[in-house]
């Protein structure tokens, strides 16, 4: 084996090289690392997020992940914002081209063990009768109400229209 010499100046160079390296993975990486989570009960909340509205619009959806580490399911039943008249929570569906949404009655079971995600073309929250227009950079309160684990406080992150998971806009087809 042969042995390497490093002098203090190439070592010096490398050193700033890898803290560069990591200033910008930080950057890339750190916010989104770190999305809003809630815990109530067994029930793990992550990642709340809305999209911004057109002005005019009456409606806005609420997306998040809801992990159950429990034994036992629980259901979220009801909810609450100041940005909006009622909250519900939704169910969209395609059926031979044709979007259906409505809203579930019964509320939404998560399973123990379960996780259950509300994301655009699925399961989400509706915000009704909203007060003003949700802008990007917005942070809107809510109160989730679960069967068991009761209720929780959450904040949801407004992007722009065409924020996370992906570009588009939440249901395509429905006028806003």
């Amino acid at each position: 084996m042969s042995a390497v010499t490093v002098t203090s100046s190439q070592m010096s160079q490398a050193m700033r090289a890898i803290l560069r390296t990591l200033v910008v993975l930080i950057a890339i990486v750190g916010p989104a690392g770190h999305a809003a989570e809630y815990h109530a009960g067994s029930l793990d909340i992550a990642g709340p997020w809305s999209r911004a509205t057109p002005k005019g619009a009456s409606v806005a959806a609420g997306y998040l992940t809801i992990k159950n580490t429990g034994t036992t399911a629980d259901r979220l039943v009801a909810g609450s914002s100041d940005v909006a008249a009622k909250f519900e929570m939704h169910e969209m569906s395609m059926d031979n081209g044709v979007m259906k949404m409505r809203p579930l009655k019964d509320g939404l079971e998560i399973k123990p063990g379960e996780t259950v995600t509300l994301g655009p073309q699925g399961l989400h929250i509706m915000f009704v009768g909203l007060k003003k227009p949700l802008q990007p950079g917005d942070h809107v309160k809510a109160t989730l109400v679960f069967e068991k684990a009761g209720k929780v406080d959450v904040d949801f992150d407004v992007t722009g229209m065409g924020g996370p998971p992906g570009a588009g806009h939440d249901m395509p087809g429905m006028k806003m």
